[in-house]
Protein backbone atom coordinates (compact mmCIF):
# COMPACT_ATOMS: atom_id res chain seq x y z
CA UNK A 1 0.00 0.00 0.00
CA UNK A 2 3.03 2.27 1.26
CA UNK A 3 5.12 1.45 -2.76
CA UNK A 4 1.42 2.33 -4.54
CA UNK A 5 1.31 5.50 -2.61
CA UNK A 6 4.92 6.61 -3.32
CA UNK A 7 4.85 5.42 -6.77
CA UNK A 8 1.33 7.81 -7.27
CA UNK A 9 3.12 10.76 -5.13
CA UNK A 10 5.76 10.33 -7.95
CA UNK A 11 3.63 10.50 -11.14
CA UNK A 12 1.11 12.83 -10.23
CA UNK A 13 3.21 16.23 -11.14
CA UNK A 14 4.43 14.27 -14.44
CA UNK A 15 0.42 13.62 -15.14
CA UNK A 16 -0.26 17.05 -14.09
CA UNK A 17 1.95 18.91 -16.48
CA UNK A 18 0.89 16.11 -19.30
CA UNK A 19 -2.70 17.69 -18.72
CA UNK A 20 -1.10 21.26 -19.01
CA UNK A 21 0.95 20.65 -21.96
CA UNK A 22 -2.65 19.16 -23.75
CA UNK A 23 -4.57 22.09 -23.34
CA UNK A 24 -1.96 24.67 -23.86
CA UNK A 25 -2.36 26.31 -27.09
CA UNK A 26 0.33 26.79 -29.20
CA UNK A 27 2.46 30.01 -28.83
CA UNK A 28 2.33 31.37 -32.43
CA UNK A 29 5.70 33.80 -31.51
CA UNK A 30 7.56 30.11 -31.18
CA UNK A 31 5.31 28.55 -33.56
CA UNK A 32 7.08 30.85 -36.36
CA UNK A 33 10.72 31.00 -34.83
CA UNK A 34 10.42 27.24 -34.67
CA UNK A 35 9.34 27.10 -38.53
CA UNK A 36 12.21 29.52 -39.92
CA UNK A 37 14.43 28.03 -37.46
CA UNK A 38 13.45 23.99 -39.51
CA UNK A 39 14.54 26.02 -42.65
CA UNK A 40 17.61 27.02 -40.65
CA UNK A 41 16.67 30.57 -41.17
CA UNK A 42 17.98 32.07 -37.92
CA UNK A 43 17.94 35.58 -39.05
CA UNK A 44 14.03 35.25 -39.59
CA UNK A 45 13.58 33.44 -35.93
CA UNK A 46 15.86 36.23 -34.45
CA UNK A 47 13.67 38.80 -35.85
CA UNK A 48 10.47 37.38 -34.91
CA UNK A 49 11.39 36.85 -31.16
CA UNK A 50 13.36 40.40 -31.25
CA UNK A 51 10.30 41.39 -31.99
CA UNK A 52 7.69 39.49 -29.40
CA UNK A 53 10.81 39.81 -26.67
CA UNK A 54 10.00 43.84 -26.90
CA UNK A 55 6.18 43.06 -26.42
CA UNK A 56 7.01 40.42 -23.76
CA UNK A 57 10.28 40.90 -22.11
CA UNK A 58 9.49 38.48 -19.19
CA UNK A 59 9.28 35.42 -21.41
CA UNK A 60 11.83 32.62 -20.50
CA UNK A 61 11.12 31.12 -23.66
CA UNK A 62 11.01 33.60 -26.14
CA UNK A 63 14.93 34.55 -24.70
CA UNK A 64 15.89 30.95 -25.02
CA UNK A 65 15.21 30.62 -28.43
CA UNK A 66 16.32 34.17 -29.48
CA UNK A 67 19.21 33.31 -27.98
CA UNK A 68 19.69 29.60 -29.83
CA UNK A 69 18.86 31.50 -33.07
CA UNK A 70 21.46 33.96 -32.55
CA UNK A 71 24.04 31.46 -31.37
CA UNK A 72 23.02 29.40 -34.62
CA UNK A 73 23.33 32.20 -37.21
CA UNK A 74 27.22 32.89 -39.23
CA UNK A 75 29.12 34.66 -36.52
CA UNK A 76 27.38 35.19 -33.73
CA UNK A 77 27.38 37.83 -31.15
CA UNK A 78 28.27 35.55 -27.54
CA UNK A 79 28.06 38.25 -25.57
CA UNK A 80 24.30 39.05 -26.74
CA UNK A 81 23.57 34.73 -26.67
CA UNK A 82 24.69 34.54 -23.10
CA UNK A 83 22.40 37.85 -21.92
CA UNK A 84 19.52 36.09 -23.65
CA UNK A 85 20.36 32.61 -22.23
CA UNK A 86 20.97 34.15 -18.57
CA UNK A 87 17.80 35.77 -19.10
CA UNK A 88 15.86 33.02 -19.48
CA UNK A 89 17.61 31.10 -16.61
CA UNK A 90 17.07 34.25 -14.41
CA UNK A 91 13.22 34.28 -14.95
CA UNK A 92 13.10 30.07 -15.36
CA UNK A 93 15.95 28.92 -13.04
CA UNK A 94 14.46 25.33 -13.95
CA UNK A 95 14.36 25.88 -17.83
CA UNK A 96 16.01 22.40 -19.04
CA UNK A 97 16.25 23.86 -22.65
CA UNK A 98 18.52 26.95 -21.80
CA UNK A 99 20.48 25.10 -19.36
CA UNK A 100 21.45 22.80 -22.21
CA UNK A 101 21.54 25.47 -25.00
CA UNK A 102 23.76 27.38 -22.39
CA UNK A 103 25.92 24.91 -22.24
CA UNK A 104 26.19 24.35 -25.74
CA UNK A 105 27.41 28.13 -25.58
CA UNK A 106 29.70 27.53 -23.54
CA UNK A 107 31.49 24.81 -25.39
CA UNK A 108 31.65 27.41 -28.23
CA UNK A 109 34.10 29.57 -26.28
CA UNK A 110 35.98 26.52 -24.99
CA UNK A 111 34.54 27.14 -21.45
CA UNK A 112 33.65 23.28 -20.88
CA UNK A 113 33.90 23.83 -17.06
CA UNK A 114 30.66 26.04 -17.31
CA UNK A 115 29.07 23.50 -19.76
CA UNK A 116 29.41 20.77 -17.22
CA UNK A 117 27.82 23.14 -14.65
CA UNK A 118 24.49 23.36 -16.41
CA UNK A 119 24.85 19.46 -17.09
CA UNK A 120 24.98 19.04 -13.53
CA UNK A 121 22.24 21.63 -12.95
CA UNK A 122 20.31 19.29 -15.77
CA UNK A 123 21.23 16.12 -13.91
CA UNK A 124 19.50 17.62 -10.80
CA UNK A 125 15.97 18.79 -12.63
CA UNK A 126 15.53 15.63 -15.30
CA UNK A 127 14.44 12.88 -11.75
CA UNK A 128 14.66 10.02 -14.12
CA UNK A 129 16.69 11.72 -17.23
CA UNK A 130 15.73 13.89 -19.98
CA UNK A 131 16.62 14.73 -23.45
CA UNK A 132 18.07 17.95 -22.62
CA UNK A 133 20.47 16.04 -20.32
CA UNK A 134 21.28 13.71 -23.08
CA UNK A 135 22.17 16.34 -25.43
CA UNK A 136 24.36 18.64 -23.57
CA UNK A 137 26.08 15.28 -22.22
CA UNK A 138 26.88 14.32 -26.03
CA UNK A 139 27.50 17.55 -26.91
CA UNK A 140 30.08 17.77 -24.02
CA UNK A 141 31.55 14.32 -24.95
CA UNK A 142 32.11 15.01 -28.88
CA UNK A 143 33.59 18.89 -27.83
CA UNK A 144 36.37 16.30 -25.34
CA UNK A 145 37.07 14.13 -27.89
CA UNK A 146 38.07 16.32 -30.72
CA UNK A 147 40.14 17.76 -28.36
CA UNK A 148 38.47 20.49 -26.58
CA UNK A 149 37.50 22.24 -30.06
Amino acid sequence: MLRALMIALLLAPLELRAADDATAAPDPVLQQAREALSRQDYARSAAVLREALAKAPANPDYHNLYAYSLRKAPGPDMDLVFKHYHEALRLAPKHRGAHEYVGEAYLMVGNVGKAREHLAQLDRLCFFGCEEYSSLKQAIREYEAKGGR
